[in-house]
């Protein structure tokens, strides 16, 4: 390896990581009395003499997350791409049915709308859910065929990840998923902030116990 390529890059357990594609995003904190007004309480992270960028989001996964983990950002992503997608107004204009019509939504559309639904539904602001629901109205008036709500494709999706889940003694969320000794209902996770609350699994313990 040249001195050059040396200093760009950090070698840990035979893998190389190129710094210069490395992003660094650094949950921001509300001022605390140990903490400085204004200061920066995460101190730069550097490999191999190089600084890792730091960033207000990334997109990680076809998720963009933002560091106050808000995901305003997200969701205004997921409906500009959505309406440069929305070409239902042309299908029917070239007089197709409309079962064409929804099934181009479901797959072109829908499938935008609902990316990772289960990581960032839960606590996206109430306008966010509004602007997501919006793209729903417009695209369910051009074929005027019923579309299924956004909130109701995330209740089923909540519903049939932790099946997959809990048939799987492997998966490493597995032991979240506790029967209690009725064997009716799931022992509720235990949450102290409301952002824990509203994520995936309390969320999904949740939606499992009335239903069994």
């Amino acid at each position: 390896m040249s001195p050059k390529r040396d200093n760009r890059q950090f070698t840990a357990r035979k893998c190389l990581v190129d710094v210069r594609s490395q992003k660094l995003i650094a949950r921001a904190f509300p001022n605390t009395q140990h903490v400085r007004r204004n200061a920066d309480p995460h101190p730069p992270i550097y490999i191999k003499g190089m600084a890792v960028e730091r960033v207000s989001s990334f997109k990680f996964l076809g998720v963009d997350i933002s560091e106050d983990l808000i995901w305003t950002t997200n969701c205004s992503k997921l409906v500009k791409k959505a309406h440069q997608r929305l070409f239902l107004r042309t299908l029917r204009k070239n007089h197709l049915s409309s079962d064409i019509l929804v099934n181009f939504y479901h797959c072109t559309i829908e499938s935008i709308l609902t990316n990772c639904i289960t990581v960032w539904y839960g606590n996206c602001s109430a306008s966010d859910r509004k602007a997501l629901q919006r793209v729903v109205k417009t695209a369910q008036r051009i074929p005027g065929a019923q579309l299924p709500a956004i909130n109701d494709i995330y209740r089923k999706r909540c519903l049939k990840r932790p099946g997959k889940i809990i048939k799987d003694p492997s998966h490493p969320s597995h032991g979240l998923f506790i029967l209690l000794p009725s064997g009716r209902r799931y022992r509720s996770l235990r949450t102290k902030t409301t952002r824990y609350r509203n994520s995936f699994f309390p969320t999904a313990v949740r939606l499992l116990n009335p239903a069994s």
